[in-house]
């Protein structure tokens, strides 16, 4: 269903933004050397027998529990980014004692008394081991000792961003909008915070959550992805602005022919290792399911994945992304909240970080790992199947893949140009048999071993319009980039 208050200025507006990223039916791919996932079907022209796998992370364990006088029970909106060598997690301290259901309250727990809600914030070296700075900020209970960083109108929901913009000033390295309407915030480190200016800089939402700012390195431009109701239902708005101060009216998210469901949060960033592209993890919340009797609110969440090149048209993968699981604690409403942003914690490893038992004296920050690129990929089983890519124009002299097959799974690549005759040397026959389980091969062809770094036959077909056939039995494909 296309969630758009007019369907004609929508598209008017996006093709007015389109780039090379987006290339016209009759033109080629510009990927130059770029990672590019499969998270939707942008390289894709034809499959056959293949299919897009999604995949959950698994957890590592509790990193954290939320227990300071100053958090508590209903501690929430959390946001991960990298500073330098540092990690830093924002997330909202907050208590509230009426929020849990008596009859699952242990012998002996407390829920922290309410308090005034703050913006906090975390730091890791590692992205695995989190610890709470003493920042000295802001005042609680008669001391400074604390990771608060910021109070007052927009700690509910203080969502940041280190500003990656060429140019901007060291006292605005790091920006962030906050309340309801939204706020625009400047720090220099992160920590010290204070408004761009009195007045709100969006005010056509309903911004009860968490309200992202991202920067559109594509496209040189911020984009604030927030939530509004359409139809009663939560989902998104996108505007955008190039000083972070005047935006863009905004407009409805689309998501194609995706059935409209409750999208608490969106939970956006630009990947890490391809910031062309945005990955959303939504907190899709199902109003009327209730798993406590006497849950002062009725309603179940779990995460979702979405992506999209442009912030205004997504691919939603309607499948759970991370499920509630197990734990009773974890199917109350409003739980299961995924950080916006990832962390590369080893090199085949991206972390990401949920709040657990929301809502109850428990509460807890969890660490869930995914193998690197491994949130989709194009997969076949024993059977095996092919899929052929779209024409695209690369650089560089290396095909790099990142895949995994079983002991008697295979991968074959196949170079056509743009028309689908296959290239000399670069047919099936001449593709080496690949199988085996890496993030980071190298495919080399026959020719490669005997070839200099000037005679690569790779670089010979570098800048003209190519498509990749790949053959594949019981394997999974889940990035793929030039170098």
């Amino acid at each position: 269903m296309v969630q758009v208050s007019s369907f004609l200025s929508l598209w008017i507006l996006i093709g007015a933004a389109s780039t090379a990223l987006e290339a016209k039916d009759h033109e080629p791919l510009q990927l130059g050397t770029r990672l590019e996932l499969f998270v939707d079907d942008f390289l894709i022209e034809r499959t056959e027998g293949v299919t897009k796998r999604l995949h959950t992370p698994v957890s590592a364990g509790k990193i954290l529990e939320l227990n300071r006088p100053w958090e508590g029970n209903t501690c929430f909106y959390t946001t991960v980014l990298r500073d330098g060598d540092r990690y830093r997690m924002y997330y909202r301290g907050s208590s509230d004692p009426t929020a849990t259901p008596p009859s699952v309250i242990e012998a002996g727990e407390t829920v922290i008394p309410k308090h005034p809600q703050f913006s906090c914030v975390l730091e890791s070296s590692d992205g695995i081991h989190w610890e709470r700075p003493s920042v000295g900020i802001i005042e609680f209970d008669g001391s400074r000792d604390n990771n608060i960083v910021w109070t007052g109108k927009g700690s509910h929901n203080l969502a940041p961003l280190l500003d990656p913009k060429p140019g901007v000033p060291e006292s605005e390295r790091y920006k962030a909008l906050a309340g309801g309407p939204l706020f625009a915030l400047k720090s220099a480190d992160g920590f010290r915070w204070e408004k761009m200016q009195e007045e709100p800089v969006i005010s056509d939402g309903a911004f009860d959550s968490l309200n992202i700012p991202v920067w559109d390195q594509a496209r040189g431009r911020y984009l604030a992805i927030y939530r509004d109701f359409t139809e009663g239902v939560r989902t998104i708005k996108i505007a955008e602005s190039t000083d972070f101060l005047n935006w863009t009216p905004g407009e409805w998210g689309d998501f194609g022919d995706a059935p409209l469901e409750h999208l608490y949060t969106n939970g956006t960033a630009p990947y890490i290792r391809a910031p062309h592209i945005f990955l959303g993890f939504p907190k899709r919340f199902h109003p009327w399911r209730n798993k406590f009797s006497d849950s002062p609110r009725p309603g179940i969440s779990e995460t979702v994945l979405m992506s999209s090149r442009d912030g205004y048209h997504w691919n939603r993968y309607l499948e759970a992304f991370v499920r509630p699981g197990r734990d009773p604690r974890n199917w109350l409403n409003r739980n299961n909240l995924l950080a916006a942003g990832t962390v590369a914690t080893a090199p085949d490893e991206l972390s990401l970080y949920m709040v657990r038992n929301y809502k109850f004296p428990s509460i807890y920050l969890e660490r869930m790992v995914l193998r690197t690129d491994g949130f989709v990929s194009m997969h076949t089983g024993y059977g095996g199947g092919e899929f052929v890519t779209k024409p695209l124009v690369f650089e560089g002299s290396n095909l790099v893949l990142n895949f995994a097959t079983s002991a008697a799974g295979s991968i074959h690549v196949e170079i056509q140009d743009a028309k689908g005759q296959v290239l000399p040397s670069f047919g099936l026959e001449e593709s080496p048999l690949i199988w085996g389980d890496e993030v980071e091969y190298f495919v080399r062809w026959e020719r490669d071993l005997a070839a200099t770094t000037s005679d690569n036959p790779l670089r010979r077909i570098a800048g003209k319009p190519v498509k990749l056939r790949f053959v594949m039995k019981d394997a999974d494909l889940y990035s793929i980039r030039f170098r």
